[in-house]
């Protein structure tokens, strides 16, 4: 399966497979609720637990995030596109169903050619990891398919680059935390942020 093949099953409501720089994600429409609610069927993922928007430019997150603080900026200067993922303050008109109903929307621009392709054609997408809740997230569309089955379409974008989900920075308040440590260390984030 091709990126333009994913785009329209994804325009069409499904969901579908696809790599990037970190693992294998399971890609829906960030904007449809029915797709959405398709991807944590797919995976018996807890419905309160909020899903990572993945972005194609810094300026799709203005569509999702609002009072958007200097740091933010200035990460993502530095990481983005990157295995960095920025918690915000989310705009009203954001899905709960991404959310998990919070306050807040987790946002990334992956760094990986088809990952980026693919929302280019699609718009944003939510992206958990492409495998059963509980199992190791894939790094090869191999292991999607073993986890899936024929169930799942893929888009097969060979072995993934880093193999470790993005790190999560909550920008919420006034000092930034880091809520899942990934990629992106510590360091290099206080580096950016002079300390935090």
């Amino acid at each position: 399966m091709n990126t333009k093949q994913a785009s329209e099953v994804i325009q069409n409501g499904g969901i579908v497979a696809f790599p990037t720089e970190t693992v294998y994600g399971l890609g829906a429409d960030a904007w449809n609720p029915t797709a959405i609610l398709k991807v944590f069927e797919a995976k018996g993922r807890p419905s309160d637990n909020p899903l990572i928007v993945h972005v194609n430019s810094e300026n799709d997150i203005h569509d999702f995030a609002m009072d958007i603080p200097d740091k933010a900026h200035l990460l993502i200067e530095e990481f983005w596109p990157g295995p960095l993922t920025l918690v915000l303050k989310k705009r009203p008109e954001v899905l709960d169903a991404v959310t998990a109903g919070l306050e807040t929307v987790a946002l990334r621009m992956p760094d990986h050619k088809i990952a980026r392709e693919l929302i280019q054609l699609t718009g944003p997408l939510v992206a958990p990891s492409a495998n059963h809740s509980g199992k190791p997230s894939p790094t090869r569309a191999e292991h999607v398919i073993e986890d899936f089955g024929d169930e799942l379409l893929v888009i097969d974008g060979k072995a993934t680059k880093i193999g470790l989900e993005s790190t999560v920075v909550d920008l919420t308040d006034t000092v930034p935390s880091i809520l899942r440590p990934g990629a992106v260390s510590r360091k290099q984030i206080e580096e950016v942020l002079g300390g935090f």
